[in-house]
């Protein structure tokens, strides 16, 4: 199967009550992990780049891996995402370069600024056959370049559902990542977070049909955390979005659900225990192979939290 886009990923996921895991990639066995688990599921996925893999594989390795991971897997669909484009320039090059979909993130602008430069970003994505999400209100946290508010200050950023309106109105987007209590990185919350359903709620039944997508998703979870611990690591305040949550979600107007940091600590995981386990270890293969099968069980988890497990056949 070639590259798809996500608009039909999106319309089954909008009717079916699931949701599409949009997972980052950084090297060939992050992807591998990634690619396998779906296969064995039978999902449908994401694959996103991020503006920090370009910086640490470039563009052009990170294409040439989900190229052959797309070659390799022809039974599922898989799409091909710029995640947090922060400029026309760079959203441009993801989609001359062949990727399926791209984000622009302006959200940090002011409204009007934002609108503008997502209108002239849909514009030209529209006139190539490639789909736009854009981003309104702002999440917490810190992950790679994205920098956010402080969890004190979630609440007051919450994307507003009216402008939400205004916003998808004026650019043209077709899908918009919303600003609903979630939050980057690995020490998104000093205690569990709420979830702002009503701001889903609301936004959907001002914008029936139309995607969501939610940012900042990552679980972190504890199996992982606490192996980075035992193995010399020190994560004890790491929390994130709690998976019941993301389930219910998913079952909302979210269809597009993006983990980025429960993959870094999986293969971190790993690692860790490789090396204290057999401090004489010096074969890449022998500690970034075990990574890689964390990071393929823990995908294939997710996939069942977000519904799209056994949904390949229907998004392509």
């Amino acid at each position: 199967m070639a590259l798809v886009g996500t608009k039909k990923m999106f319309e089954m996921a909008m009717k079916n009550g699931y949701a599409i895991g949009a997972f980052n990639v950084n090297n060939m066995e992050i992807t591998q992990g990634i690619v396998w688990a779906a296969a064995e599921e039978k999902a449908p996925l994401i694959l996103q780049v991020s503006r920090g893999a370009r910086s640490y594989a470039s563009i052009t390795y990170l294409k040439a891996i989900i190229d052959a991971a797309v070659r390799e897997n022809p039974e599922i669909p898989i799409a091909t995402h710029l995640d947090h484009g922060d400029s026309f320039e760079t959203a441009k090059q993801f989609i001359d370069d062949g990727f399926t979909s791209v984000m622009i993130d302006a959200s940090k602008l002011p409204f009007e600024e934002n609108v503008k430069v997502t209108r002239r970003v849909v514009e030209y994505a529209h006139s190539q056959g490639v789909p736009v999400e854009a981003e309104l209100g702002q999440l917490g946290g810190i992950e790679e370049d994205v920098v956010g508010v402080s969890a004190d200050d979630i609440s007051k950023f919450l994307t507003d559902p009216d402008q939400a309106v205004e916003f998808v109105e004026a650019t043209g987007c077709d899908s918009l990542a919303v600003a609903c209590g979630t939050s980057h990185g690995a020490y998104k919350f000093k205690s569990e977070p709420k979830l702002a359903f009503d701001v889903i709620e609301k936004i959907s039944e001002k914008l029936p049909g139309f995607p969501l997508v939610m940012h900042g998703s990552s679980s972190v979870l504890k199996e992982f955390k606490d192996l980075i611990n035992k193995y010399g690591g020190n994560m004890p305040d790491a929390m994130g979005v709690p998976e019941e949550a993301i389930s219910k979600a998913a079952k909302m107007a979210i269809c597009k659900v993006n983990i980025d940091t429960d993959l870094r600590m999986a293969l971190t995981a790993k690692i860790r225990q490789v090396f204290a386990e057999n401090p004489a270890e010096f074969d890449p293969r022998k500690y970034l192979g075990p990574g890689r099968e964390a990071i393929r069980e823990m995908v294939r988890h997710k996939l069942h939290v977000l519904g799209c497990a056994g949904k390949a056949a229907e998004c392509s």
